[in-house]
């Protein structure tokens, strides 16, 4: 069973809407490991090294290596392996346009549009997963971000800021993170790089990372 892989990247390709292919070469040999598209870019440059945190799926015909460049991404995967009806293509599409994050936050709020988002998931799939994965969610500290600083929010009197950040820079902090989550979610869904950009310098300043994802979606496809 392959936990990890430490090597260097060879190819990348992409294998679909919400899927590309590396092919890591460690110790002399060559791994073929799925990704998810949003996160091929970050799993490491053509040539240069790459360390990617390794589910490995037995079926009955073949051994499949999918890689994730965090750990939290693939416990998301295996997470969402568990539910009802969800194979890993549909694991990575959720996973290419959604954080674990912003997975997280919106199956705990309901927010069946936020899943929708991904093709091939309407609204009816949407809700049977919100039933199914809130529990396991709220069981989970997968995806809740209380890492680093927000961890130690009880020291930190309940804030979750180090000291000396005020509440603009708290806010400032998430904006930049929603707006890294919404520029992922168009790497998945196939935008190029300068669609994305433009996107994102339209994005109004305030809204939830569902919202923002929706408007820059409405952008692109006004534009196209």
């Amino acid at each position: 069973m392959i936990g990890s892989l430490r090597g260097v990247v060879l190819e990348r390709l992409l294998r679909g809407d919400h899927q590309a292919e590396l092919l890591v070469e460690a110790g002399g040999v060559g791994y073929r490991v799925v990704v998810p598209a949003g996160a091929a870019a970050r799993a490491g440059e053509m040539g240069g090294p790459t360390f990617l945190h390794v589910h490995t799926h037995v079926r009955e015909d073949a051994i499949v290596l999918y890689g994730f460049p965090s750990r939290e991404e693939r416990e998301c995967f295996e997470l969402l392996l568990g539910a009802h009806g969800v194979g890993p293509a549909v694991a990575l599409g959720l996973l290419s346009v959604l954080s674990p994050g912003a997975l997280r936050r919106a199956v705990l709020n309901q927010d069946a549009d936020a899943l929708s988002l991904v093709p091939g998931i309407g609204k009816k799939t949407a809700a049977r997963l919100i039933m199914e994965l809130g529990p396991r969610f709220e069981a989970s500290e997968l995806g809740n971000g209380a890492t680093g600083w927000e961890a130690a929010g009880a020291n930190l009197g309940g804030e979750g800021r180090p000291p000396g950040a005020g509440p603009h820079e708290a806010s400032a902090n998430d904006r930049a993170a929603q707006r890294d989550e919404v520029r992922a979610a168009l790497v998945g869904l196939g935008y190029g790089p300068e669609e994305v950009r433009q996107a994102l310098a339209r994005l109004p300043a305030e809204g939830g990372t569902a919202e923002l994802l929706k408007h820059a979606l409405r952008e692109l496809a006004g534009a196209r």
